[in-house]
């Protein structure tokens, strides 16, 4: 694939101009290559003397690789100056939320406004055929069909739904899943065994976590229980960044008569793949990570023929048993982020997947290569390229426990003003994970590595 910056310069030039306005209009969304014009902004609002990106960057013409582009740091300078990021510290970890840029924080203050503004009628009229929309775009974007998504606050409220409504469960049925899964859902999983009578198997990721010893692991523990009926698996965990082979563990599960639900929470919009790739059943989304859309909005899925074995949330009446939107019940929700999910979406196409695939493997990449020589730091997801994307977590040899890291984390803050956060849970340790974003540069990442560098060499 070749790529003209120009192309994507203009577009997303014609996003910061004015493609957040879809509030206008909450009822019909226009096509994403043809953005209406903005509203007048707000002279208090800082956006109004914030260059666009076709003001700020002269692109020579061309095609690039994703690769070749994601080196181009005047390029992601220029996508950069559409986030407003804290000048205090370089922020290292973005896995938690994934900041609005410019386009899309306008588009929410208006939709917030208008919310306000046609409060119950917005939502008893508009807003129902406006979700419709939004599903219909998630579905074209991954590959499935509206009636398989349903719209959450979160990627957790889609794995809790999806878990505690899988209803294929007997006494003495086995549940699986692994140290590097998110916690939540652990919790829902233990719940599980609580409620229905199941027994509960806990998988180690082995480390270093090559692909093969990844299937084999999961391989192991599928064939040592043969009453397992339900796997929990991280397409992208959350502790470690580690990317796991969905497609072929899923295969594998069906093999043995075992239905996986996958976390996909952190991995869309990080990534490069549609569901289709995973051949999975069941699978949990956010959009408020890689997606930048504002806080409260993720989705799941459930394949279509698949949806009679996730129960309806509670015994749900608002949809009938044949609708997936009774298989979550959310009340009355905070419906500014999924309309303004169209604009943030429209900014991730115009940079496309694999571009943004690429620089934050890009990203990683710089910082880890720049310290893979020293045997005192631990790295712990491996250079094959489809195992890792942002998202890495680093420990030193003898520093394993949670206070050990809290440690390396604070110091990181306070020393050399470099935001990371520690994470607990794997097998191996206590770990500090290290999540770059779109407006990190290759100048941040390198501080990173001669901060880390002058940790190890005092750890030596």
């Amino acid at each position: 694939m070749t790529l003209s910056r120009r192309r994507i310069v203009a577009g997303l030039g014609a996003l910061a101009a004015g493609a957040a306005t879809r509030a206008a209009s909450p009822a019909a969304r226009p096509a994403p290559a043809v953005p209406p014009p903005a509203p007048a902004v707000p002279p208090s609002d800082p956006a109004v003397t914030r260059p666009t990106l076709t003001e700020s960057l002269t692109v020579p013409g061309g095609g690039l690789t994703p690769e070749q582009l994601a080196q181009d740091e005047r390029f992601w300078a220029a996508v950069a100056r559409q986030f407003q990021v804290s000048a205090d510290f370089i922020n290292l970890e973005n896995g938690y939320y994934g900041i609005m840029p410019d386009p899309v924080r306008l588009a929410y203050h208006r939709n917030l406004d208008q919310l306000n503004e046609r409060s119950s009628h917005l939502l008893r009229t508009a807003y129902k055929p406006r979700a419709d929309q939004i599903r219909d775009r998630i579905a074209t974007l991954l590959g499935v069909t509206r009636n398989e998504i349903a719209l959450t606050r979160g990627g957790t409220e889609a794995l809790q739904s999806l878990i505690s409504g899988y209803r294929r469960l007997r006494p003495g049925d086995v549940i699986m899943y692994a140290d590097l899964d998110y916690h939540s859902a652990q919790y829902a999983m233990n719940w599980l065994q609580a409620r229905r009578g199941v027994h509960l198997t806990r998988i180690a990721i082995p480390e270093p976590p090559t692909r093969e010893a990844v299937l084999e692991v999961y391989e192991r523990a599928l064939h040592e229980h043969p009453k397992a009926k339900l796997l929990l698996l991280s397409h992208m965990n959350n502790r470690t960044g580690l990317v796991t082979p969905v497609r072929q563990i899923v295969a594998m599960a069906r093999r043995h008569g075992v239905d996986v639900i996958v976390d996909a929470a952190h991995s869309w919009g990080q990534l490069d793949f549609t569901l289709p790739d995973f051949d999975a059943d069941f699978a949990a989304f956010s959009l408020h990570k890689w997606m930048n859309v504002p806080l409260g909005a993720g989705f799941l899925y459930i394949r279509a023929q698949r949806l009679a074995d996730i129960d309806p949330l509670y015994a749900d009446e608002t949809y009938p048993a044949t609708d997936i939107r009774s298989r979550v019940h959310s009340g009355t929700m905070n419906v500014a982020p999924f309309l303004t999910a169209d604009t943030a979406l429209d900014f991730h196409d115009t940079l496309g997947a694999e571009v943004k695939q690429a620089r934050l493997r890009f990203l990683r990449d710089r910082w880890v290569h720049q310290l893979r020589d020293l045997t005192t730091v631990q790295i712990l997801t491996p250079d094959e390229p489809d195992m890792y994307g942002a998202i890495t977590a680093f420990r030193l040899r003898r520093r394993t426990s949670e206070a050990d890291n809290l440690a390396i984390a604070d110091e990181l803050m306070t020393r050399h003003r470099i935001f990371t956060v520690a994470r607990t849970g794997m097998t191996g340790g206590a770990a500090v994970r290290v999540t770059p974003a779109l407006f990190t540069s290759a100048d941040d990442v390198d501080r990173l590595a001669a901060a880390l560098r002058d940790i190890a060499r005092r750890e030596a």
